[in-house]
């Protein structure tokens, strides 16, 4: 059973004709990373706050977990699902760990159990512990970020709603936060919706994408799927599906192995310039052309497992793009 079940949402906006979001229907399983992206106005905010009912629908339902959302208190709601914004929301007057501390408090959790959490989630987000007792003003932008995130993981909530939440970053402290968002991805399996407008951003962190045009949704795949068959011209344009190193960045050198049926099992000596599995193929391309398009040996715990060539580069994102479901 999905997780999220959307049937014909719909949110139309007093004095408005057109709809904001007009009649999406979709399904979202548990632990996954979904992104919505669009551009200004698609709906993609209007409909992830209402999510979490700080907008209600016009009509249609939203179900979470089996459960209609308008059947709780929309307080009761809110409490057990994460929130990150672009600008964090942290109270400016409370502390790190006060503001970690908001909705454990709300839930009445014991004094003990808050704060063994605000240690778990700070050492989660990579925060020192001796931030407990900073102001966000006394914080930069990217860990004032990795705090509102922490606040947002406090009650372990299983769904988490993300509004550009690095949008306002710079690139570098943004690619880091990202890395860090997977990271915690990885390890905590929540399901996440997350809107961007970032296309690098949206293809990197996604398992699916969902993208909106003028409250409609256009297409729901996988980031593979879209670029290779973008549903009409409008998607095309919009992720650049036809920018080969977009795909490339996609897939990784352990596809590519797969896909050319290499494998070895011995020991890796004395070798430089070597590639890892999970290295993506858009950096194993550019290490190998700066190598003189010399194959590079993949290696893992010191063995290597096969070489990649550009031939087999090419190889890997032709296999990969055929063997996607009709």
């Amino acid at each position: 059973m999905a997780f999220i079940i959307a049937d014909r949402l719909t949110k139309t906006f007093p004095g408005e004709t057109r709809p904001a979001v007009d009649q999406v229907s979709f399904e979202i399983k548990q632990g996954e990373f979904v992104v919505l992206l669009g551009p200004s106005g698609c709906g993609k905010t209007t409909l992830l706050k209402m999510i979490n009912r700080l907008y209600e629908p016009t009509s249609g339902r939203l179900l979470i977990d089996g459960v209609d959302v308008r059947s709780m208190p929309a307080t009761a709601l809110r409490r057990r699902i994460g929130y990150v914004i672009q600008q964090t929301g942290l109270f400016p007057h409370l502390r790190v760990e006060q503001n970690i501390a908001v909705v454990p408090q709300l839930l009445r959790w014991d004094r003990a159990r808050i704060e063994a959490r605000i240690d778990e989630l700070l050492d989660l987000v990579e925060l020192p512990r001796s931030y407990r007792r900073r102001y966000p003003r006394q914080l930069s932008g990217g860990e004032q970020q990795r705090v509102g995130l922490a606040r947002a993981l406090a009650a372990d909530p299983s769904l988490m709603l993300m509004d550009e939440p690095f949008g306002a970053l710079d690139a570098i402290t943004r690619a880091r936060l990202q890395e860090e968002l997977l990271r915690i991805q990885q390890r905590l399996h929540k399901t996440i919706l997350f809107v961007t407008h970032d296309v690098d951003e949206a293809l990197r962190l996604a398992d699916r994408l969902l993208i909106m045009r003028a409250g409609r949704i256009v297409q729901f795949d996988t980031p593979l799927a879209v670029l290779a068959e973008p549903a009409d011209d409008f998607v095309r344009d919009l992720l650049g599906a036809d920018d080969v190193l977009r795909r490339l960045s996609l897939l990784t050198v352990a596809d590519a192995l797969a896909s050319d049926g290499m494998n070895g099992d011995h020991t890796a000596h004395g070798i430089q310039e070597t590639l890892n599995p999970g290295d993506n193929l858009r950096e194993a391309l550019i290490r190998v052309l700066r190598s003189g398009g010399q194959p590079l040996p993949v290696v893992e715990n010191g063995r290597q497992l096969g070489r990649i060539s550009p031939d087999i580069i090419a190889s890997a994102l032709t296999r990969k793009t055929h063997a996607l479901p009709d």
